[in-house]
Formats: structure tokens, C-alpha cells, sequence
């Protein structure tokens, strides 16, 4: 099943922030609670593990590009 995940909060006050790196491109695999970006903020910087074991359909939010807290970043499958 594909679904969107969405950059989280880092903190209460976090409302933009930039992806400085995808550890995954469309088309490879992760496990469960691999990195797959490095997000960081004005005041502090972040990991996104993977939910579960899937592959990277599409990345939405490419390197050093912005994003909202809650925007979709990326299309992932589930295995």
C-alpha cells in the first residue's frame, strides 16, 4: 500500500524547515527505523525513521529545499 509521509514537528514552535539529505531515492528499499532524510530548522536539526520496511516510490521535497511542518515529503510503499 503506498502512502504520503509528512515532515513532523521538531518542536512547538517549528513551522518550516529544510531537507539537507534523502538517504533513499525512488526506487530503493528500507528497513523499519532506517534515516531516510536529515531535516533541520533554524534552532535544531532531525532524523525521520522509517515506519515500517517499504521502498521510496517518490521523493516530493528534494534536498536543501523547504518545508512546513505537516507538507508531504515523500511516497513510500509498504512491503
Amino acid at each position: 500500500m503506498k502512502a504520503k509521509l509528512k515532515r513532523a514537528r521538531i518542536g512547538m514552535s517549528m513551522e518550516r524547515g529544510t531537507f539537507t539529505k534523502w538517504h533513499f531515492v525512488a526506487g530503493d528499499q528500507f528497513k523499519m527505523e532506517d534515516v531516510l532524510d536529515d531535516f533541520e530548522t533554524e534552532t535544531a536539526s532531525s532524523e525521520a525513521g522509517a515506519p515500517g520496511d517499504g521502498v521510496t516510490v517518490e521523493v516530493l521535497v528534494g534536498e536543501d529545499e523547504v518545508a512546513a511542518a505537516g507538507q508531504d515529503a515523500c511516497i513510500v510503499e509498504s512491503a
